[in-house]
């Protein structure tokens, strides 16, 4: 799907557009998640309040003017959808984003507020992204997909490069999965530039997308998704997208809602750090002890996404 020099590519490309967001050691809380040195990689810092205005931005700048005279229109649980509205406000085009009925009403409005047109339809993404393909059809507006678009999954990768340079004795890496672009493109470049490195990606229970399909061999479609998470609900990921983490990615393990709304509440309390439910599900895999490290081990974790969900 990409390589690094893909990622490589993207990383000047966007760099006028984008933060090179912190990554920041966590010690000296009361209520420690691991024996291991752990970090965070802020993405809940990032334009928009998440990692998804990497792959957006790098989107954009790959198409010509002239694609993009009849607007931009995606599908999305939220932070997506975010993304893209900030990146028609660049490129000065109007957005449409569809949503699913499950993203929240704080997400909702931001959208608006960034000036996009917002259509609720769907209890899961693939559904809505349905609509969204046909709104393309019709109208002629640029699609942007998620999670399956080369230059979106290497507009995510982006921030891989960062975090190996921030942790340069990093050991393992926690990324969430909601249809799983961002574990892409930073498994890709991780590997590339770190083979020893560990890659784990964490699902909610109720929309375990890529461990069925790693557990299956195949692209699986879930017969139902469960998770109240908007932004990991995915009842099936793409077929380029599952090859990709077959080939770089470690393991991918399940937590529930509940887990990731108890970790939004610790990076709250402990860190001062506001993160929706996505950007807490890898210090929730940590709490729940889903996966565990010796002392000696040096991870590093993505708070991918901003919101009031532990406030």
């Amino acid at each position: 799907m990409i390589t690094l020099s893909d990622v490589q590519a993207a990383a000047p490309r966007i760099a006028p557009y984008v933060r090179h967001t912190p990554t920041i050691a966590v010690n000296a809380v009361s209520e420690p998640v691991t024996d291991a040195r752990l970090s965070l990689k802020l993405e809940c810092l990032q334009a928009t309040g998440s990692f998804k205005a990497r792959g957006a931005t790098n989107k954009l700048l790959s198409l010509p003017k002239e694609a993009l005279a009849k607007g931009i229109v995606t599908a999305s649980g939220g932070n997506h959808g975010l993304a893209v509205a900030r990146a028609a406000r660049l490129a000065g085009v109007p957005a449409t984003v569809y949503v699913t009925e499950s993203a929240t009403a704080e997400k909702r409005e931001k959208l608006k507020r960034w000036g996009a047109t917002v259509e609720v339809l769907g209890a899961i993404w693939n559904e809505t992204n349905k609509a969204a393909l046909a709104f393309a059809d019709q109208t002629g507006a640029a699609y942007f997909h998620p999670f399956a678009d080369p230059a979106v999954v290497a507009g995510q990768g982006t921030a891989g490069l960062e975090l190996l340079e921030a942790m340069p004795d990093i050991d393992v890496v926690l990324v969430a999965i909601g249809g799983g672009g961002l574990v892409s493109g930073m498994a890709v470049a991780l590997k590339a530039m770190k083979p020893s490195i560990r890659i784990i990606g964490i699902e909610p229970e109720g929309s375990p997308t890529l461990k069925a399909c790693l557990d299956a061999g195949r692209l699986v479609h879930l017969d139902k998704v469960t998770s109240r998470v908007a932004t990991m609900s995915c009842a099936e990921t793409d077929q380029r997208v599952f090859e990709t983490v077959r080939d770089n990615v470690d393991d991918i393990v399940l937590v529930p809602d509940d887990a990731m709304l108890d970790a939004a509440r610790w990076l709250w309390f402990e860190m001062g750090i506001a993160a929706d439910l996505s950007g807490a599900a890898a210090v929730a895999a940590l709490r729940t002890k889903t996966v565990k490290f010796s002392a000696e081990t040096v991870v590093g974790a993505l708070v991918c996404g901003a919101g009031p969900d532990g406030l």
